[in-house]
């Protein structure tokens, strides 16, 4: 047998791929079922995935559910696009430059040490608690992993790879375009994937902080009157955002980097 044979024969298929990840959540939420019916744990605290699902139909049926969600998306695509373009530039700018990482880069970084929460109040003062507050809260959490990402991509790249471009005669924008981005390219899909998921951390500080509608603001009216399915809901909406968002970039970094050879493990 050949060796690509073999590789083929170990290679797991993606529906084995796809089995193996729902072995662990499947089985806890198969376990979470029991104990729950069965009293083990305390159905107000942890109501049972059977509950969550009756809820979350209920939710789906009036509507409610989707408006939240539509409206909760929408400011994380305006805060994850404001955020993102600016930290993909300033990035750029601070990775090219010496002089623009020592104007730039110690006050970025000092801004970048605060707490989202600790500019909440500033933010409502400035901006109320209209969309703009809230769509500046995840532009900020967006921000700095593709900043740092796309400065460190540009920095890693290869110096020899410079002295070729120079001397096939590459202008400085053809150095940029065909050379460093391309190189960089690993590190900015990477911080854009983590800039995804810290829009999504930010857009819950804005929305159960100061807000009248999504996902947020739904589970913390369910808090108040200690609907805790609602809640539940709320987070497991979350996290099939959050997995879809990454899982449409992972795909997009698999078709750019197609050139990439890589460990898959």
């Amino acid at each position: 047998m050949s060796s690509q044979a073999a590789a083929a024969v170990k290679t797991p298929g993606r529906l084995a791929l796809t089995g193996l990840a729902l072995v662990f959540p499947v089985t806890l939420l198969v376990l979470w079922q029991v104990l729950g019916h069965y009293g083990y744990i305390s159905e107000l605290l942890f109501p049972t995935p059977y509950t969550i699902i009756e809820s979350g139909i209920s939710l789906a049926a009036s509507g409610d559910l989707w408006t939240n969600i539509r409206v909760s998306v929408i400011r994380a695509l305006l805060g994850f696009g404001l955020g993102g373009s600016l930290g993909l530039v300033f990035g750029i700018a601070v990775g090219l430059f010496r002089r623009t990482e020592k104007l730039l880069d110690p006050s970025i970084q000092m801004i970048r040490m605060i707490p989202s929460l600790a500019v909440v109040p500033l933010f409502i003062l400035w901006f109320g608690i209209g969309e703009e507050s809230k769509v500046l809260l995840i532009a900020k959490s967006a921000f700095f992993p593709l900043y740092i990402n796309t400065f460190l991509g540009i920095r890693n790249v290869d110096n020899k790879l410079f002295e070729v471009a120079r001397v096939l005669g590459f202008s400085r924008l053809k150095q940029v375009t065909r050379l460093i981005l391309p190189a960089a390219l690993p590190n900015i899909i990477l911080g854009a994937r983590l800039s995804v998921g810290l829009s999504w951390l930010g857009l819950v500080v804005a929305e159960l902080i100061a807000s009248t509608s999504g996902i947020g603001y739904m589970m913390s009216d369910a808090r108040q009157f200690a609907d805790t399915p609602v809640v539940f809901v709320g987070i497991f909406t979350f996290a099939i955002l959050g997995l879809f968002t990454d899982s449409l970039l992972a795909l997009i970094e698999r078709r750019l980097l197609r050139w990439k050879d890589r460990y898959d493990g």
